[in-house]
């Protein structure tokens, strides 16, 4: 099937894939008087005494916003708000259809940092909740971690934490089945943006100790040139070995190309860029190796391609191969949780056990089958409950 085409003929035909739909039927004037004026006054009224009846009198309590700037759209780049709100609409639809979230699509004419900020805080009281997506690095780290300080309802980037928990999730049973222990492993991680930082971030929080991170240059490393604030933070907390206090002889020190570094490496993670991992170097990985190529819509190695040159399991970012990790198996829960909790901010100990649950779902795990499907109905309530119950 061509699904590009379909999808344009869909768009077409419909103008956009949502819409809204009343809750309540407004027949004649008794029903309009009660749902809107004068009805309605009293509502506000009572609204306006105490601002937190918002959450159980409107639609606050089972609404999320999916704001973006179109800086970052899937693999297409720097695309412009009118671009990327197709794409905020799908995320729109993803939220309806797996947790039953309201979800309103929000794009930006602006990728000023300050002025997204502001815009975010000046709606945030029609939303129980803020889903950031598909914005640039580094501006996405200060422009999240600004809004979790400055609101009181859940704010999270998608692209970082969404992909970071399922990444983990997939990797803890990988690991199951190849019977390794994370604390034990070599990982290296191609891609130094929003995935891969908050991959990273997860990956020592659950308990791994040997973690290389790639940007386009090469290894980041301890007091490397070419560094921006982000990686800075990466080189200070992983590839140890090159810090100026690493314990002699523990951990080398990895400097050069991904060729350099994959030798012995027991798992690959890719959210990079296409074809940048090529058989030769997984040939070159330890015993069992591990490959995550999450590149979309092509990934850094083709699953034909790692599997032929002896990798143990291979997921991807795609639905057409075995063990998808996508996020959409994190998000829709995630915010379903947060509301019904009354989250007012979604921690790292919920994303590690959101991870942990997620993984449970699969209950005996092999190599094809590490990460349960987004259509299990499990998913979203086991992740859900690690957020409410947080």
């Amino acid at each position: 099937m061509d699904y590009y085409k379909k999808s344009l003929v869909l768009h077409k035909k419909l103008g956009g894939k949502i819409g809204t739909k009343n809750k309540v039927a407004i027949k004649n004037i008794n029903d309009l008087s009660v749902c809107y004026t004068p009805g309605v006054g009293a509502v506000s009224r009572a609204i306006a005494a105490d601002k937190n009846l918002a959450w159980d009198l409107t639609v606050r309590k089972n609404t999320v916003a999916v704001v973006s700037d179109g800086s970052a759209v899937l693999g297409l780049g720097n695309i412009g708000p009118e671009a990327a709100l197709p794409v905020m609409e799908g995320k729109a639809m993803l939220f309806k259809q797996f947790a039953d979230v309201d979800a309103v699509p929000i794009v930006l004419a602006t990728q000023d940092t300050e002025e997204i900020i502001k815009t975010v805080k000046a709606i945030a009281p029609s939303f129980g909740g803020i889903n950031l997506e598909d914005i640039s690095a580094p501006r996405c780290f200060e422009i999240e971690e600004r809004l979790k300080k400055e609101l009181d309802i859940p704010v999270m980037h998608d692209d970082q934490h969404g992909t970071a928990i399922v990444v983990l999730a997939a990797l803890i049973n990988a690991l199951k089945v190849a019977k390794k222990d994370i604390a034990k492993v070599k990982i290296v991680l191609s891609g130094a943006g929003a995935a891969g930082v908050a991959i990273t971030k997860i990956l020592l929080q659950y308990g791994a100790k040997n973690i290389i991170t790639h940007d386009s240059i090469g290894a980041i490393y301890f007091n490397r040139g070419n560094l921006n604030e982000s990686k800075k933070q990466l080189a200070e907390i992983t590839n140890l070995g090159c810090r100026n206090d690493a314990p002699a002889g523990r951990l080398q020190c990895e400097r050069g190309t991904l060729a350099e570094t994959i030798k012995n490496a027991d798992v690959f993670i890719g959210v990079s860029a296409p074809n940048i991992l090529t058989g030769e170097m997984v040939k070159t990985m330890a015993r069992k190796p591990i490959v995550f190529a999450m590149s979309n819509p092509v990934p850094e190695i083709m699953p034909d391609i790692a599997k032929k040159a002896g990798a143990f399991i291979v997921a991807t970012g795609r639905s057409d191969f075995p063990n998808q990790i996508n996020n959409v198996l994190a998000f829709p829960g995630i915010f379903r949780g947060a509301l019904d909790g009354r989250v007012k901010m979604i921690t790292d100990e919920m994303k590690l056990k959101a991870a942990e649950n997620l993984a449970k779902i699969v209950k005996n795990p092999t190599s094809k089958k590490i990460i349960p499907s987004v259509f299990d109905k499990g998913v979203m309530r086991a992740v859900a409950r690690a957020v409410k119950n947080g």
